[in-house]
């Protein structure tokens, strides 16, 4: 018997209980399962390449793929359990993954420490969003086989829609795309919590998977106890407006960094300097060819140096720290000629990216969610430009829509017991976002991590905090000066890193 079953039957007999098929919360089956509420779940592990495996419970549920019409079309839902280590109570932790178009069992497994603490008295509940995962995944492969994500490289507006027209096309055989939504999600996540037997939820959202926390505690305040926010999407953002911006504002403080560095300046020069001069001899787009090496394969490739392959490296190296530093020192070689190290890593990060994100799932979304999306010339001169904007627009043009909500665009108010937190260089959720959610949150709090990028729940004292507040369902009165520990990543100065 899993370690993890023993210690719910353990403690069940300790307290002088049965383990009958009725008794609520999660519970030892006869057969070596785990009985939830009307669900059994198998044993089963969660793992991502390179990390350590997650034991866990393993289940799946069928629900109408509009839930307005229960009796058409059935998809599955993959669903698993992280168990407490100890007598869990029984509103679990459910953890909402970003994206959009992210699994939430697939991402887990590299948060798994975060949630040591909070895990010492509740469990852990996974579910992949409809569209993600294991739950009906809406996958499009490009030309070349690779799943393909909302990230514009070279491609026109008329590429972009055509794949999108493509790509929707064959998943329209087995899917309506217009009921992938944050709100078809939602719903699916309240279906879930019922059949469970689970009265209420500690909400844990990243990025995007805030947004999805603030829209199931506004639809459903009465089964919400806490709701944790990870780098915060206010519910009136439009996904991908001020992306250029923010990934600007983060670049200009990395770079002062280097510039206030001894060694960083010296060696490297002004970074913001050679950026500008490396974007406009990348886009003339009359480089030469230049062979590098596959760092997945080691095959050898022979490809053109473009922008879009410096942009993809400053703009996702930009979510971390540790990668965050290397930023100046990327400019400073391919501003040099170098350029292979540029194509290695450009192949590398957008190959990883690419394989967790379902781009079906993430285009109805966007395409229902966000149809505010307008080109803004001032962002003409960022390092993202009006690309981005353009390129989801296209897509959008052909993607079949579903409903949204008429208050979807309205913040959460009330009472809930709210933290947020944001990391101070976060490239895509800046703490401003953090700011403007908690304001109309009385027992609402918000958190900055200095020197920190995107998804922060892991850094630091973040897991005690973050235990806590699940314990006492209190934001405000968290002793949050463990923070002021943390510091920014120093610049690397040279391939040998930073200066000691």
């Amino acid at each position: 018997m899993p370690k993890h079953l023993g210690l719910l039957a353990l403690s069940l007999a300790l307290l002088g209980c049965g383990a009958p098929a009725e008794a609520p919360g999660p519970h030892a089956g006869p057969d070596g399962d785990l009985r939830y509420g009307e669900l059994t779940f198998k044993s089963c592990s969660l793992s991502v390449p390179g990390g350590a495996a997650v034991e866990a419970w393993c289940a799946t549920l069928g629900v109408p793929e509009n839930h307005d019409d229960p009796a058409g079309r059935k998809i599955e839902l993959a669903l698993a359990v992280v168990t407490s280590d100890g007598q869990a109570q029984p509103d679990p932790i459910l953890m909402i993954a970003g994206g959009p178009g992210q699994s939430a069992l697939e991402s887990y497994p590299l948060m798994h420490n975060a949630f040591a603490d909070a895990r010492r008295n509740r469990n852990v509940l996974l579910v992949d969003a409809r569209g993600t995962g294991q739950s009906h995944p809406l996958q499009c492969k490009d030309m070349q086989g690779r799943n393909a994500v909302v990230e514009p490289g070279d491609e026109t507006a008329a590429a972009a829609r055509e794949f999108a027209a493509r790509c929707r096309d064959e998943l329209a055989k087995t899917s309506d795309l217009r009921f992938y939504t944050t709100t078809d999600h939602i719903r699916d996540l309240d279906l879930v919590r019922q059949k469970l037997g689970i009265d209420k939820l500690n909400l844990m959202g990243v990025s995007y998977g805030t947004r999805v926390a603030q829209q199931y505690a506004k639809r459903f305040p009465e089964h919400t106890r806490t709701v944790t926010l990870d780098s915060v999407v206010p519910n009136t953002l439009v996904l991908g407006q001020e992306h250029a911006r923010n990934l600007d504002d983060a670049l200009k403080r990395q770079f002062a960094r280097c510039r206030e560095d001894a060694a960083c300046a010296q060696n490297l020069g002004d970074p913001a300097q050679k950026l500008e001069e490396l974007r406009k001899k990348l886009s003339a787009g009359d480089l030469p060819p230049v062979r590098y090496r596959d760092p997945m394969s080691g095959e050898w490739l022979s490809e053109r140096p473009r922008y879009s392959h410096l942009g993809v490296l400053l703009r996702l190296y930009s979510y971390q720290p540790e990668v965050a530093a290397m930023l100046p020192l990327i400019v400073h070689d391919a501003s040099e000629g170098h350029y292979e190290s540029l194509l290695a890593q450009a192949r590398s990060i957008y190959g990883s990216v690419s394989d967790s994100i379902m781009p079906g799932m993430q285009f109805s979304v966007m395409c229902t969610e966000d149809t505010e999306l307008t080109e803004n010339p001032n962002d003409a001169d960022t390092v993202m430009g009006v690309a981005f904007v353009n390129f989801v627009r296209a897509q959008c043009t052909v993607w079949p829509r579903g409903k949204r909500p008429d208050d979807f665009r309205e913040p959460l108010t009330g009472n809930v017991p709210v933290l947020a937190m944001t990391g101070e260089l976060d490239p895509v959720t800046p703490p401003r976002y953090g700011d403007e959610v908690v304001k109309s949150l009385p027992n609402g709090r918000h958190l900055v991590l200095p020197g920190q990028g995107h998804s922060v729940l892991a850094t630091g004292c973040m897991p005690k905090l973050f235990a806590q507040f699940i314990e006492s369902a209190d934001a405000k009165a968290l002793d949050d000066s463990c923070l002021a520990r943390l510091s920014a990543t120093p610049p690397f100065a040279g391939h040998y890193g930073w200066e000691p």
